[in-house]
């Protein structure tokens, strides 16, 4: 059956730096190798900037003539609909994994070429429950089989466990980190919880950093800048901005 074709209103940002980061974080995701297909973006935090970055990284992917689909698995607080303007009614994920309709009917076309998606579809009150049915091992089956590259925008991983149960499945994952907004032991707690579930963890997007606050990130525009794949080992880099962090209450209730 052919595909219905969507219209995604991207509303691309006209931002040479930012534009240009996308492109190093795309080279990246090539040079880790053939076999990292399947890539998961995720957070620590909501508001992090993971659904922009992981949407931008697939239509990079698409612009180069990767035959890309990209799966929102973030079944409780999709934006993916409102945020790039679908005027059209669309089934979804949960659809799909609760038997309402078959693979071909969740998976569009889009305006973009060489871009397919999967949009999350309505809220589901037990969302852990679905992702570990067989029918979304199944569905990452076909898409390995059926396109060069996955990339799956997932909830975040501080509070959630949805993220870890995709992890499982996914050949390496990307971890979206807001500058100067999360804590060092809440990125080292996400990092335990990647490491545990098997994927390997292919690097760091340093998301909305502030330039004129930091001018070593000037080159990198005011959005975001790409650690150096592979070394995931340490974050602590990122220790610094723990007396920043708005989750300071939180981590010390903690201690």
């Amino acid at each position: 059956m052919e595909k219905q074709i969507i219209t995604l209103k991207s509303e691309a940002k006209d931002d040479y730096n930012y534009n240009e980061a996308i492109k190093t974080l795309r080279t990246n995701l090539q040079f880790c190798g053939n076999n990292i297909r399947t890539v998961m973006f995720t957070s620590a935090m909501p508001d992090e900037g993971k659904s922009d970055v992981s949407f931008s990284a697939a239509r990079s992917l698409a612009q180069i003539g990767k035959k890309t689909l990209m799966i929102d698995c973030d079944i409780r607080k999709s934006i993916l609909v409102t945020r790039y303007h679908v005027l059209e009614e669309v089934n979804g994920l949960t659809h799909y994994l609760t038997g309402q309709k078959m693979l071909d009917e969740i998976i569009y076309g889009t305006n973009i070429d060489n871009m397919d998606v999967i949009f999350a579809g309505p809220y589901s009150p037990k969302p852990t429950e679905l992702l570990e049915e067989n029918l979304f091992t199944e569905l990452l089956i076909y898409a390995k089989q059926n396109y060069e590259y996955v990339i799956i925008d997932t909830p975040p991983m501080a509070n959630l466990i949805d993220g870890a149960i995709v992890a499982r499945q996914c050949d390496g994952a990307v971890l979206v980190i807001e500058s100067g907004a999360i804590s060092y032991r809440l990125e080292q707690r996400v990092k335990e919880q990647l490491v545990r579930s098997g994927c390997r963890i292919l690097g760091v997007v340093l998301n909305k950093v502030d330039i004129y606050h930091d001018s070593y990130y000037d080159r990198y525009g005011k959005y975001s800048k790409y650690a150096k794949y592979g070394k995931y080992g340490k974050y602590g880099k990122y220790g610094k901005y723990a007396q920043y962090n708005r989750y300071d209450r939180e981590d010390k209730a903690e201690s």
